[in-house]
């Protein structure tokens, strides 16, 4: 499955909406289009994640990565995400003890 993205302002945060399958062959995407987010000048960024339909350890590597980037630039990465298997993943990881994770676009843009 191909991995699709959707960029939108919403105040001070980029919304990148992401859909399809995020793993060893898509991954690398994600973190091109984070990277770019990050070099234009975007430092508040919520993952919208209710699109993905899988999500593997490069995946999360990517977004791990991402956050790293962002939090260097003084910024932060906020996750949307209420699907219990991707949400799984983050609990097994340990992962939602590093990202905050909220139901909503709208719940993670007023955080």
């Amino acid at each position: 499955m191909d991995l699709g993205f959707e960029v939108d302002q919403r105040g001070r945060y980029t919304v990148l909406a992401v859909r399809g399958e995020v793993d060893v062959y898509t991954a690398p995407r994600l973190r091109e289009r984070l990277i770019e987010l990050v070099s234009q000048g975007s430092h508040q960024v919520v993952v919208d994640l209710e699109g993905v339909d899988f999500l593997d350890s490069t995946g999360l590597g990517v977004l791990v990565g991402g956050l790293k980037r962002l939090r260097s630039h003084d910024g932060d990465m906020i996750l949307v995400c209420t699907q219990p298997r991707i949400l799984k993943v983050f609990e097994i990881t340990g992962l939602t003890k590093v990202f905050s994770i909220h139901d909503t676009v709208e719940s993670a843009t007023t955080a």
